[in-house]
């Protein structure tokens, strides 16, 4: 999406990053995605330093020139990317170990995160404006897997966060077509 809003052009690569394939780790020793690979071999991985890669390389800015606006959009993405990240090890716990030693402690303490962070974004929405920037692109991201890996689990109570998830399908269809999907 940010290659996209950014005016770049690049191609998405499907990779199964536990089969620790040469084109993966031979662009990011630690192996996992994503990873944005330039035409000149630059390997770029992590979703912020990619995304500010994208800012400074592309055609449209995906953040802020002020200082504070930028920041706050900085930290919004940051707090999507954890959130993001917390999901993942839920995951991880649940389809990499053995049902008789899955840790349901880590993943209940996971979920805690998950929820005073939907719980912080329900009560602090971006306004979706014209031009979406880095925070937003997150926050699809974020929406798009918590829809596709945990369907009914995050949407009760949050309204707010279930409209804004849709506006910006509605709004940016082009973007929406590369959010996960179930």
């Amino acid at each position: 999406m940010g290659a996209h809003l950014a005016g770049l052009s690049a191609d998405a690569v499907l990779t199964d990053s536990n089969a620790a394939p040469a084109e993966l780790i031979d662009n990011n020793p630690l192996g996992k995605i994503p990873v944005l690979v330039t035409d000149d071999g630059l390997s770029v991985y992590d979703s912020r330093a990619i995304m500010q890669f994208l800012d400074r390389s592309g055609s449209k800015r995906l953040y802020p020139r002020n200082a504070a606006k930028r920041t706050e959009v900085e930290v919004f993405e940051a707090l999507c990317d954890g959130t993001c990240d917390c999901l993942l090890a839920i995951m991880y716990e649940r389809r990499f170990r053995p049902a008789e030693i899955v840790h349901q402690e880590w993943i209940d303490k996971q979920w805690a995160k998950v929820v005073r962070a939907l719980d912080h974004l329900e009560a602090n929405l971006p306004r979706l404006t014209k031009a979406p920037n880095g925070g937003h692109l997150a926050l699809a991201a974020l929406t798009g897997y918590l829809a596709l890996r945990f369907p009914g689990q995050w949407e009760r109570g949050r309204p707010k966060l279930k409209r804004w998830s849709a506006k910006f399908a509605t709004s940016f269809p082009e973007l929406d077509e590369m959010r996960p999907k179930a």
